[in-house]
Formats: structure tokens, sequence, C-alpha cells
């Protein structure tokens, strides 16, 4: 393929030697081409993620993963970030509640980022491959049953992004009323829609979530967090948990999304029931989290000979650095889509499980379904981190819903009485407010106890 010499048609910074900009629909229809631009320029490449909102793009692999394993050059603690510690980036920015400063493993370093991560990695550990894919199976039958008799299906909002959140609902021991707001807010802080007001909603949500556990705690992830000899604060938990159940919200359900898309337009992989290697190639050509990893150098220093200042915000390019690799076929090392170093994803295994366990139960399910319209007409969610489709719509020979089967459900407290709400800092000083649908989470416990 011949590498471009000019920004793609359509990029503002066609022969301007502007940024490039990430958030554009331009951008999510053909981030390759981009990226093949952005290869020209050096290990680096100038971008805006939002208005007003620069950063440094690392597309080189070797580049990206000589930062991800560098954390004294490179950090994650966000209030090191010049341009927003000087009012350089508006406070109601899209982009800010997946940036700023949370106290989990995400955004510190040193011993407190080992003491936070070791925690999670241990509660996961609890959650056997058994019971996960049961709760997997169980939530993509309920899922598949609400529109098999249809003979088609948008499998991106049907199904896609809704299984993990459901999955994750049910490993963290989270009732049907604060399941549902979880579920607005994950949505709305990665569709960037009234991002401020929808991690206000999730945080608070989370903080009821905790102060239940602390109550009546269960067999669940939650829980274990609390139980762990790393003794988190109420923050500190509050905001792990929205850690997790974010990257096991939006990030998942776009791996299963893109992994349907690979399978649905590589015949050979849905033909041999090939699921580990249709999310092998969607991890390197589509991962889900493209553009992110965001790092602050401490001091003036270089990303493979390319300047980089104090505080700056630099991120990584997943995506860049992996097709890149790919299309010299040097697939003998692995891709950075679980990213590397010491905030390489935490639960990348339970993750895989996920989404190979959901891909595999709706083709079993439906297994003549195809995509209703062509490829190249599905249209990819403007957006600088995820990659992302707005849309899967299929269609298959309708089936009749399958009738549930009574789970070996984990003993859950039931809501009762529930102490006030954890407030975890100024995330939460006000309550958030906002009509929340009680379908979701709640038709998923309804069906699942019978």
């Amino acid at each position: 393929m011949t590498t471009p010499s000019v920004p793609p048609p359509g990029c503002p910074a066609h022969g301007s030697g502007q940024r490039i900009p990430l958030h554009t629909p331009e951008f999510a229809a053909d981030p390759h081409a981009y990226y093949r631009y952005m290869h020209q320029l050096g290990p680096t490449a100038p971008v805006t993620i939002a208005p007003g909102v620069d950063a440094t793009l690392v597309t080189d692999y070797n580049a990206a993963l000589e930062l991800l394993q560098d954390p004294t050059t490179f950090r994650k603690d966000s209030r090191r970030w010049r341009a927003l510690n000087e009012g350089h980036i508006s406070p109601d920015s899209p982009v800010l509640p997946l940036l700023a400063y949370r106290p989990n493993c995400m955004f510190t370093d040193g011993a407190e980022h080992q003491r936070l991560r070791q925690a999670i990695t241990d509660s996961f550990t609890r959650i056997s491959n058994n019971r996960l894919s049961k709760i997997v199976q169980q939530a993509a039958l309920f899922l598949i049953n609400q529109f098999s008799a249809r003979g088609s299906a948008d499998l991106l909002n049907d199904y896609a992004k809704q299984l993990p959140l459901y999955v994750f609902n049910e490993l963290f021991g989270c009732p049907a009323e604060i399941g549902d707001r979880v579920l607005f807010g994950i949505s709305g802080m990665f569709d960037g829609v009234n991002a401020e007001q929808a991690s206000q909603v999730l945080v608070q949500a989370v903080g009821e979530l905790v102060a239940l556990k602390r109550n009546q705690p269960g067999e669940d992830i939650t829980s274990y967090l609390m139980q762990h000899p790393a003794q988190l604060t109420n923050e500190e938990l509050v905001h792990t948990l929205v850690l997790l159940l974010g990257a096991g919200g939006e990030p998942e359900g776009n791996l299963l999304g893109n992994g349907f898309y690979t399978m649905l337009t590589n015949e050979h992989y849905a033909r041999n029931g090939q699921f580990d290697k249709a999310l092998d190639e969607t991890l390197w050509r589509n991962p889900p989290m493209s553009n992110y990893a965001p790092h602050y150098p401490v001091a003036d220093t270089d990303v493979a000979g390319d300047k980089v200042h104090t505080g700056e915000l630099v991120l990584v390019s997943f995506g860049a650095a992996n097709t890149a690799l790919a299309d010299r076929g040097a697939d003998t090392r692995g891709h950075l889509a679980w990213s590397a170093g010491p905030h390489s994803c935490p639960s990348k295994e339970p993750a895989w499980l996920i989404a190979a366990t959901g891909l595999e139960a709706l083709f079993n399910a439906l297994p003549d379904v195809e995509l209703a319209v062509p490829a190249d007409s599905l249209v990819w969610r403007p957006g600088p981190f995820n990659r992302a489709l707005a849309s899967l719509p299929v269609r298959f020979g309708a089936v009749a819903p399958r009738p549930a089967v009574q789970p070996q459900r984990s003993a859950a407290p039931q809501p009762g009485h529930v102490q006030q709400p954890v407030t975890p800092g100024p995330a939460t000083s006000q309550p958030a407010t906002g009509k929340v649908g009680r379908s979701g989470w709640s038709g998923f416990m309804k069906w699942l106890t019978g």
C-alpha cells in the first residue's frame, strides 16, 4: 500500500501545517489513512483531541513501547498536565472526564500505583473463568432473546455494547437501580454527550454501591476490593470502581462490536468459528481504545528524537503503532491494544474471555447472521480515543426466544436500607440529576431470577 505524502482529503491539516484533529467524522471514517500520513512525520504527530485540547501522539511501535516502559520519565498523574493547570482546558471539555485525575491505579505512579493495581488483580483472581463464562452466557441469552424473533438487529447497540455492562454489573454485585445509573453514566462519558453530568451520575451511583457493600458484602469484586490488604479508602474504592466499570463497559463493548465487524467482513473467520483469531485481528487492526494512555513528561525530553516538554499531554496511538507493524508483516511481536509496561491492562484475561464468549454465543444462537448493509456504508463514531461503530445492522433467520435457565448465582444482597452515598470529592459535591431508564439492568435481573 502506498503511503500518502499529504494529509487525507478533508483533513484540516491538509497543506496548512496545523495539528491533526482526531475528533472529526473524517478521522473516524478512515483513521488508517491518517496514521499512514502521521508515520511520515516521524515517531510522533501533533494532534488535537477536542476543541482547544492539544496533544502529542506517539505513532511508532518502538517509541510507544519505550515510553510505556519508562515510568520514571513519563508519569500518569494528570495533575502534572500543564495546559490544565494553566487554565487552557475548558472545565466542560468532553475529554476531561477521561483525562482528569482520579485516585485509582490509572492516574497514579510508583508504590501508590502498585498498591491500587494489586487490589484489582487479586480481586479479579477470585472470579473463576467458569463463573465468568456462565455470567456472560446468561447475559448473552437474555439479550439475544430480545431480538432473535425479529430476524434483524443492530448488533452493536442491541448486544455488543450492553453485554459487558450487564456482566460487570453482575460481577460487582450491583443492584438493579444502581446498575441502571451506572450504564447511563458510562455511556455519556464515552460519547462525550453531557460528559460532566454523566460522570457525576456514575460516581454518585458507584458511591451508593460502596455504601451498600460496606453494610452487606457479597461474593463480588466490590466486596473483594474492600477486603483487600491494600485497604483502599472510600474515595479510592469509588474511583477504582469507576475505572473498572468504565473500562469494562465502553472499550469492552467496542472490542466485541469490532470483533463482530471482523467476523462479518472476513468470511473465513465466521465459517470456521475462529473467534480467537478474529479477536486477535481486531486488536491489531481496530483496537477499541485506539489513542489513549495519557502520560506527562517530568522534564523536557524526547520521544525517539522528537522533543516533548514538561507537563505536556502525550498520548499513545495503539492503532497507528499496531497497524504499522502489521502492515510490515512483523506479527511476531505483540500488539499494544492492552498497552504495555506497569500500566498495561490489569484485567485483560477476563476482558478477552467476555469478548470471545459473547462472539461465540451469538454465532451459536444465530449461525446465519450476516451484515444487512454493505460494509463500506457502516459509520464509525467520531471521537479521539475510541475505535467504535455507530451501529452494526444484521439479518438472520428468525429464532424463537429461548427460556432462561435458572443460574447458580452468588449471593448478592438486595438493596435494603442504604447509607448515605459516599462522597469521594468535588466530582460529587453537587448531586447529579437526569432521567435514567429503569429497563436495562433491572430488566435483565427480572428475567434472570424468573
